[in-house]
């Protein structure tokens, strides 16, 4: 995973025109050209959004063939961050009430 992560990360800093942000804590770029990135260098495919506020959508992505995935931040002005990514993903079913 560490490999994966540092291949997405050193993808996403070679573009051009990356926000400032401390790379330390998030990675920040241009909503279309990450999702660009994602789906087609790194594979991977939107699976959950969800309302964070008036201003913001997160949104999982999960790269199939190996269970990596990415938690994205969408905000309002056409920027989107790089919250987390972790590897093993795995799809709960929910038990019947």
């Amino acid at each position: 995973m560490k490999m994966r992560g540092l291949t997405l990360v050193t993808s996403l800093l070679v573009l051009p025109q990356l926000a400032s942000a401390n790379l330390s804590d998030v990675v920040c770029d241009d909503t279309a050209r990450l999702e660009n990135q994602l789906t087609n260098v790194i594979g991977a495919e939107r699976r959950a959004q969800g309302v964070r506020d008036p201003d913001a959508l997160i949104e999982i992505w999960i790269v199939p063939r190996n269970g990596d995935w990415t938690m994205v931040q969408n905000y309002a002005n056409g920027t989107s961050c790089i919250l987390a990514m972790g590897e093993n993903w795995e799809q709960l079913v929910a038990s019947p009430a």
